[in-house]
């Protein structure tokens, strides 16, 4: 089940992540983040870290390392 979510950050990468520069403040990067935390973790509680990873990449945050764990 994760795989559909894992296909949806592909699926973003190649179509609406292609236009905008790569300016994340984090290792890796949010999209890595995602296929990694939905590998990792399953669809629901993966998609959950993804989202809070998302909500923290702002202008504001001191970004870094920080991988799923």
């Amino acid at each position: 089940m994760y795989r559909l979510g894992v296909a949806g950050v592909w699926l973003y990468r190649v179509t609406l992540g292609a236009l905008f520069p790569t300016t994340c403040k984090y290792e890796p990067s949010c999209s890595q983040y995602a296929i990694d935390a939905l590998r990792k973790k399953g669809l629901l509680h993966g998609g959950l870290l993804a989202g809070w990873r998302l909500l923290r990449c702002n202008p504001w945050s001191r970004g870094g390392f920080d991988p799923v764990r």
